[in-house]
């Protein structure tokens, strides 16, 4: 038998070479796949509630256990009947049935709606949500008509949320674990629960009586918000002209004053994030009456927040507040 030539060394494929071409096309292959997945901002973590709270994400709340059959009156309050329907639904679910609603309540508890969809009270509770977010044209009527509609996608436009107008678990996430009135990426957030404003939303436009500043009626122990991120300051006093007061000096280089405070939910130092509760609002300093006194200091100069409050609580994007005026404080 006649052997086989041999094939020339040239023509044979060196170890060196095959290894080579392995982790190039591996390396290929990654960053085909890490460019086919989206960045996604972190989620914001699901409320925890519990006996005792009250607001939109308790209204929610309940008219999601309406949805899934619960006897629950939706009234905004997490009361002993709220509870009992909660340790019903978790006992129906296999969770634990402590009547505390937190991540693995509100997982199973959610239910995807969308344009046109026929679980009205699934569709309210999230009629709640967007009104707590600005939406507040948005009727809680059950619908998912045009206004619920051109709500959500805004809104999932402002914060990048994929799924066209569908709102599924991600979205309810965002919608329930945001804080209130909080902008794109939640830079920024409204100062205080919108609905708590006294004299409504026409007195956000009010000048201050005598420099830039706004002062906004509400009852004594009202919850304060940080308006963005940045590091806590307790100052003032009770005989201090500022009464109690929490300033943040926030990440965008300005300082944010909040004086009359009843309560401070923050210790001087600690690091904040827009739409972190910071104080109760209160009567304290020299003060005629209960309201929230918030200031503006660019540089240490008092500028009108006029422009700003007013966005944040329409759910808009606000004015930089290095273009605010120092003057004419009305918008």
């Amino acid at each position: 038998m006649i052997p086989a030539p041999a094939t020339p060394p040239a023509a044979r494929p060196s170890l060196r070479n095959i290894r080579t071409l392995v982790t190039v096309l591996l390396a290929a292959l990654l960053l085909g796949l890490l460019g086919a997945v989206p960045a996604h901002a972190a989620l914001p973590a699901w409320p925890l509630l519990q006996k005792g709270a009250a607001g939109n994400d308790v209204a929610s709340l309940q008219f999601l256990l309406r949805q899934h059959g619960g006897a629950v009156t939706a009234n905004a309050e997490f009361d002993v009947q709220t509870r009992s329907a909660v340790i019903a639904f978790q006992q129906s679910r296999g969770l634990s049935a402590d009547g505390i609603v937190g991540p693995a309540t509100w997982s199973k508890l959610v239910i995807s709606v969308a344009p046109g969809s026929t679980q009205a009270d699934a569709v309210r509770a999230l009629q709640f949500q967007l009104r707590e977010h600005g939406f507040r044209t948005v009727a809680t009527d059950g619908v998912f008509g045009q206004a619920t509609t051109t709500a959500v996608e805004d809104y999932k436009a402002q914060h990048q949320l994929t799924g066209g107008s569908t709102v599924g678990a991600t979205t309810w996430q965002h919608l329930l674990g945001a804080p209130p009135g909080s902008g794109p990426l939640g830079t920024y957030a409204f100062v205080i629960p919108r609905e708590d404003v006294f004299d409504g939303r026409e007195s956000l436009l009010w000048a201050h009586h005598d420099y830039p500043a706004s002062d906004i009626a509400v009852e004594i122990g009202t919850p304060a918000y940080a308006i963005t991120g940045g590091t806590a300051r307790l100052n003032g006093g009770l005989n201090d002209s500022c009464g109690l007061g929490v300033a943040i000096d926030g990440d965008d280089g300005v300082r944010y004053q909040y004086c009359h405070l009843d309560s401070r939910a923050v210790s001087d130092g600690a690091r904040v994030t827009a739409g972190q509760l910071i104080a109760r609002t209160g009567n304290t300093g020299n003060s005629t009456g209960p309201h929230l006194h918030f200031g503006i200091f660019r540089q240490g100069d008092s500028v009108c927040p006029q422009q700003m409050l007013i966005a944040l609580y329409d759910g808009l994007v606000p004015p930089s507040p290095w273009t605010l005026p120092d003057s004419g404080c009305t918008y």
